[in-house]
């Protein structure tokens, strides 16, 4: 599970909300090559609620560092 809060799913690509991208740095990931941070549910003020399933790098370090550049 996260170990921070996720950021906003109206902020994020398509890539990082299906789980293609890091959620934090927007780095592409692997299959087996992250930490899936569970399926998440977001229910909008307008429209129908859906479904997003975020995931992050397995290498915190070097994450940080690409999403601070």
């Amino acid at each position: 599970m996260a170990t921070r809060q996720l950021p906003p799913v109206r902020d994020m690509l398509e890539q990082q909300q299906r789980g293609w991208a890091c959620v934090w740095c927007r780095a592409q990931l692997a299959v087996g090559l992250s930490t899936d941070l569970g399926q998440q549910r977001v229910v909008p003020t307008t429209g129908a609620a859906y479904l997003w399933f975020p995931r992050e790098c397995l290498d915190a370090a070097a994450c940080a560092e690409r999403a601070a550049a």
